[in-house]
């Protein structure tokens, strides 16, 4: 039942072992205009043979002759993990930090006159937490996957992509915006800000182990809370000197927060590579360090040919499938929350809008808290082989839990206005399933054109989810709302569920191979697939993260 990957040496089918066939299959071969030499053929987990030639393999491939057998010892490992943590995650996670304080910055605005003086009615204010979701979900149906898979450079190409979106948020103030033009530039928004999230992902896939990766997608992504914190205290300072200023303090949120952001944008260009091997904060060493230590991940930095039996394959697997059902579930919640929380705490709990913003704060600081340590102790349960907790999926089914809970205390809690706050403040610990979701996609999908498959699929769901999570706050229902928490009670028990099945689907999985592996023994030819660009399903020695 181990979720560790196996040993990287995998076998030809012996059919392939004669010399002369051998010779054959390596002989270059035209296709489209190319010549490509094919390098080794590969029994797959499911019996098929597998070809691998050399414009298919990853751009790891380049180093990974080098980085073989290269001697590293443990502390020498463990300095190159901080050296990586310390130069890559400040600026990732002050990034992910401010993209969440400039999708919430329309709910500060909403309690600060965003509302009255753009003469929104009815559902239209849920409409405008909607419209950044349709532009999330029109850029991941178009051109997301292309551009970003096609390009090789891809640091460069998400600062440009930071740089637009810090100029979008900040013409959100133009005083001659009114409800349509608002609309506009919430949808242009969602499509600039829907790269940073795949793009992250594939970051974390290119420097840290599979074992790795849940901690540091949780800390990155906890970094929400803190967006959450200092957006609450900017709006809270604003609001209590709104009178001193030229123009309204709501418009000048969104000016602040898009300066930040269009800084931000040029740090990145500056700092983040492309990939590893470009990485100007390492040696030329540690680069090949880097190399091999994530050689047990069957993944490397990444192939910028678009493969069409990978993109079929990430359709017909039930993962796919699973991760979209899961993020359906999870975002539905999610997106009315993000909308509405300070709408709540203003209507439902009665505080006045300066206390709205103190009282919001707590919010951020669960989140800000609860990921990273969620994650901190995953880690820990994993190096220790602690039974059923050393899994990323339990810690998962534990936060849906405990979402689950803090819904029907924040819906069903009534007269006791205490428990529902604790309830509201509780639900922050529920990003722990869908980090746990982004790392089993950048650990579990192999193969660069089926990873960015799946993210796309898995970001199309996000922001349909998010997109739909606003329409749960009826206007009519207002102040409580309550229909909005009983669907966020029936999401979170459907949750549960779903990450059940993916641990039981991957937990059955790793057995049928580890058995096919004891059946097919050390006969055969070996070749090295850790940087070949093999899907989970092509690689026999590939085990899914559990």
């Amino acid at each position: 039942m181990q979720s560790s990957t196996h040993s990287s040496e995998i076998f030809i089918s012996n059919d392939l072992v004669n010399d002369k066939e051998v010779e054959a299959n390596t002989k270059p071969i035209a296709r489209q205009g190319e010549i490509e030499n094919v390098l080794s053929t590969v029994l797959s987990p499911y019996g098929k043979e597998v070809v691998i030639k050399d414009a298919d393999v990853d751009d790891a491939m380049k180093m990974a002759g080098e980085a073989k057998g290269l001697k590293i010892t443990p502390e020498e490992d463990r300095k190159l993990v901080w050296k990586i943590d310390l130069c890559m995650f400040p600026l990732m996670c002050l990034l992910y930090a401010v993209q969440f304080m400039d999708k919430i910055t329309t709910s500060s605005a909403a309690v600060m006159g965003l509302r009255e003086d753009l003469k929104m009615h009815g559902n239209q204010y849920s409409w405008v937490g909607s419209a950044f979701y349709f532009g999330y979900l029109l850029f991941n149906l178009g051109p997301g996957q292309i551009i970003f898979q096609k390009t090789k450079r891809m640091a460069l190409l998400l600062a440009v992509f930071v740089v637009i979106w810090g100029m979008v948020l900040a013409l959100h103030a133009a005083p001659s915006v009114n409800y349509a033009s608002f609309i506009f530039l919430r949808v242009l928004l969602g499509c600039a800000e829907s790269i940073v999230t795949p793009c992250f992902t594939i970051i974390t896939s290119q420097y840290w182990k599979k074992e790795e990766q849940f901690t540091r997608v949780s800390i990155w992504f906890g970094m929400n809370g803190l967006g959450s914190i200092i957006l609450s205290a900017i709006a809270y300072g604003l609001y209590i000197r709104q009178d001193s200023y030229a123009i309204k303090a709501w418009r000048l949120l969104f000016i602040i927060t898009g300066v930040i952001t269009i800084f931000l944008g040029f740090l990145i260009a500056l700092w983040i590579p492309d990939d590893p091997s470009k990485a100007r904060f390492l040696s030329k060493r540690e680069k090949l360090m880097v190399v091999e230590r994530i050689r047990s991940n069957q993944q490397g930095f990444g192939n910028h040919r678009i493969k069409k039996h990978q993109i079929v394959e990430a359709l017909k697997d039930v993962r796919t499938w699973l991760y979209f059902l899961f993020t359906v579930s999870s975002n539905i919640p999610n997106g009315g929350i993000t909308n509405f929380m300070a709408i709540l705490l203003h209507s439902d709990f009665k505080y006045s809008t300066k206390q709205t913003f103190l009282m919001n704060m707590p919010t951020g600081a669960v989140e800000f808290v609860g990921c990273p340590l969620f994650g901190i102790l995953a880690l820990i349960a994993a190096n220790r082989r602690i039974p059923i907790w050393k899994y990323k999926l339990t810690w998962a089914i534990f936060s849906a839990i405990l979402a689950l809970i803090a819904s029907c205390m924040l819906g069903f809690a009534n007269g006791n206005g205490k428990a529902r706050l604790a309830g509201a403040y509780l639900w922050y610990i529920s990003p722990v399933s869908f980090i746990c979701v982004l790392s089993n996609i950048s650990a579990n999908s192999s193969g660069f054109t089926k990873k960015w498959t799946v993210s796309s699929i898995n970001l199309v769901a996000y922001s349909a989810a998010n997109l739909a999570g606003p329409q749960t706050f009826i206007a009519s229902q207002y102040p409580d709302y309550h229909g909005a928490k009983v669907a966020m009670v029936v999401c979170y028990s459907c949750m549960i569920v779903i990450l059940a099945a993916l641990f039981f689907i991957n937990w059955r999985e790793n057995r049928r191979r580890d058995k096919i592996a004891a059946e097919r023994g050390a006969d055969g030819v070996a070749v090295d697939t850790e940087f070949a660009d093999l899907t989970d399903f092509e690689n026999p020695n590939f085990r899914y993260t559990l």
